[in-house]
């Protein structure tokens, strides 16, 4: 009974193993990878506060940290300050010009009253002309008086606006300042620390999505009329001796020019062959390594 007992629980050993272990042959073989990031500084100057840690999970938009912005915002103030004293210098047109049109008014009314006197001979025709001289006259200096508020205007609108523009190329800046992760991922490598001075193109820190793999693989000619964007295959992934996991995957990219199968793939004689790259996409349950080697099998 003991060595019946003992055959069940060696078969139910070997049947846990079996999940992690396949002895199919593989269609494809390559490594595993995954979208890696370099953030790089943006921005000149000293980096007053950079909290990333190599191994932490950062989220997408996620602030890490920021660049001393002090002199920026003092710049942007100073701009906002001349927005607002070049607005105090903008004429009030309406009553730059009342003064002129009550005048033509005045004439006008006065001119209406000669031409009853003159219909009554209590006028001379001089008055009357005297009247629409000073009109005319009148009535050039508002349209003068008018184009030159206008002219003002546009000038002072043009000036606020240039103004604008350096605002908003500050507040960019400024944005610029906050160090932020692009996208959702781990933190492979920091290349910086709180207290250094950061300049443009300055690598920061290194990110990468280990949620979603890619195991890159490679097959022939002869292979790629089973193989689609979008079909389903089985991944395997080896974790040394013999030990195997089986992963979902789906055909992402497959290369449009064959290469040289890589050293570290094939065989000495197979590196000779001509093979495609194809990428397969994969969705980490935290086992998968970047680096690690793997391979698939086309479903039948």
């Amino acid at each position: 009974m003991k060595m019946i007992r003992y055959a069940f629980v060696a078969a139910g050993i070997l049947g846990l193993v079996s999940c992690g272990k396949t002895k199919e042959s593989l269609d494809a073989n390559g490594t595993f990878e995954a979208t890696e990031i370099i953030v790089s500084s943006e921005a000149t100057g000293k980096l007053m506060e950079f909290t990333v840690l190599e191994g932490q999970v950062i989220e997408s938009g996620q602030q890490v940290g920021y660049i001393d912005s002090v002199q920026l915002y003092l710049k942007k103030m100073q701009t906002l300050a001349s927005m607002k004293a070049i607005e105090t210098r903008r004429p009030d047109s309406r009553k730059q010009v009342a003064a002129l049109e009550q005048q033509i008014a005045t004439a006008k009314s006065e001119k209406t009253r000669v031409v009853k006197l003159l219909k009554a001979n209590a006028a001379n025709q001089k008055q009357l002309d005297d009247l629409n001289a000073q009109i005319a006259l009148l009535e050039k200096q508002l349209d003068a008086q008018k184009s030159t508020l206008s002219i003002t205007d546009r000038g002072i609108a043009s000036d606020k606006e240039a103004l604008g523009f350096q605002v908003d190329q500050l507040t960019d800046q400024l944005s610029k300042c906050r160090i932020i992760a692009p996208i959702k991922g781990t933190v492979l490598v920091k290349y910086a620390e709180a207290g250094e001075v950061a300049v443009p193109g300055k690598a920061l820190f290194k990110l990468a999505d280990l949620d979603r793999m890619l195991l890159r693989a490679y097959v022939t000619s002869a292979q790629l009329s089973k193989m689609k964007i979008g079909q389903g295959v089985k991944v395997f992934a080896d974790f040394g001796t013999d030990a195997k996991r089986e992963y979902a995957g789906t055909i992402e990219w497959i290369s449009g020019k064959s290469e040289f199968t890589p050293k570290t793939i094939q065989t000495q004689d197979e590196r000779a062959n001509l093979v495609y790259a194809v990428k397969v996409r994969i969705q980490n349950d935290g086992y998968l390594k970047i680096g690690m080697y793997g391979g698939f099998k086309i479903a039948d």
